[in-house]
């Protein structure tokens, strides 16, 4: 079985964000960037997950970017990736990305195709449903489980209220979230192997822009925090009702 894991750069969580020319622009100096959670913690992991069920599979990395983007890849590569490619292009817009991917799924006939729910910097979660509908494959989205049996996959997945369970045969896209795996980190062996697995670059096809950043906002600063005694609940109440507008 060949799988494709879609791997992205994102801030670190602990980042300060800042915006330049205009605020059109995110400023990335003195940014650390990390592999995007969602793509790692969950669809990566549970991709190394079904290679150690079934050594005979193989596991690539592919990621739509810069060459900054080539560290959060080598790390993805070290967790338990097979190879990497990398589609050499900057773009924001969800669908030339997922177009960029599409392609490269078109080439290599993958059996699964994995991507995060979500990027923790842009929030589409718009990348697996372009992707499965370039490729017209099934797609199942917020999964918090996924169990395989041959070709038939089993696919627990968020929704409203509750849960629901999804029986889909390969090929097919899957979005993960949390529940799908547990964390990992790589340890020296994976370390020192991922110097030397192979990370290609290719160039980007032709495709459509169909969105572009007119401005970046930061949100409202947080107000200080107000302390009220225990013994004068009628400041409390005041305070929900003529600021909190809680009631």
């Amino acid at each position: 079985m060949k799988i494709l894991i879609c791997i992205s750069k994102t801030p670190d969580t602990t980042a300060k964000i800042a915006f330049t020319d205009n605020n059109t622009k995110f400023a990335e100096a003195g940014v650390q960037f990390i592999l995007n959670p969602y793509d790692e913690w969950y669809a990566l992991v549970r991709a190394i997950e079904l290679k150690e069920a079934d050594p005979s599979t193989v596991l690539h990395l592919i990621n739509v970017g810069g060459a900054d983007a080539d560290p959060i890849i080598r790390k993805a590569l070290a967790m338990g990736g097979d190879e990497a490619i990398r589609v050499n292009s900057d773009s924001s817009d969800s669908f030339y990305i997922a177009s960029q991917i599409a392609e490269i799924a078109k080439q290599n006939n993958y059996d699964l195709i994995f991507t995060g729910k979500e990027t923790i910097d842009y929030n589409g979660s718009s990348i697996g449903g372009m992707v499965a509908q370039l490729l017209e494959m099934p797609y199942i989205s917020l999964a918090t489980k996924f169990t395989l049996d041959g070709t038939l996959a089993t696919v627990n997945r968020e929704i409203e209220g509750g849960e629901e369970i999804d029986v889909v045969n390969l090929p097919a896209v899957i979005s993960c979230q949390k529940g799908m795996a547990e964390q990992r980190i790589p340890n020296m062996r994976g370390i020192m192997s991922a110097r030397t697995k192979p990370l290609r670059v290719t160039e980007p096809v032709p495709a459509d822009t169909l969105t572009s950043i007119e401005s970046f906002d930061l949100p409202p600063a947080k107000a200080g925090v107000k302390l009220v005694p225990a013994d004068n609940p009628e400041e409390l109440v005041r305070l929900l009702h003529e600021e909190a507008k809680v009631f």
